[in-house]
């Protein structure tokens, strides 16, 4: 059995952990991460992750997005839920609803739709949607 200190130091070991979708890649799905992730690539389905968001200038999503900390430097088609803080980077192109605790705007994003900010966000819940049965492969291409 897993002591408190051990079950710490392995919920730190995964909120630490990276993912990448590379440029190029396209990918019809959801996704679920304890850790960060970073985006080049083109999502159909949700992102979430207890961590945080970096979408590049490249990326684009059609989806929404619920993370503790987001950058956001490419497009996003869908709601953003954001825990602590959302940065809209120069490049970033939101057409959907944002709600957020903090946020920065750089100058040139472009945003459509409404923002409630200083909000409290529910807790991210990673899992909670039956991911203990079998779960269809997802498709992915290199395009």
């Amino acid at each position: 059995m897993l002591t408190s200190k051990e079950q710490k130091r392995a919920a730190e070991e995964i909120s630490n952990s990276s993912n990448n979708i590379g440029k190029g890649t396209f990918l019809e799905g959801n996704i679920e991460t304890y850790g960060n992730i970073r985006i080049e690539g083109k999502i159909t389905g949700n992102v979430k992750s207890k961590s945080k968001v970096a979408l590049g200038t490249s990326s684009q999503v059609q989806g929404n997005i619920i993370a503790q900390n987001a950058d956001i430097e490419g497009e996003v088609k869908g709601k953003i839920e954001v825990t602590e803080l959302l940065v809209l980077k120069a490049t970033a192109v939101i057409n959907g609803d944002i709600i957020t605790g903090k946020m920065v705007v750089e100058p040139g994003a472009v945003f459509n739709g409404s923002c409630k900010m200083g909000a409290v966000i529910k807790d991210i819940k990673i899992g909670e949607n039956g991911l203990n049965r079998a779960i269809p492969q997802q498709e992915v291409k290199n395009v």
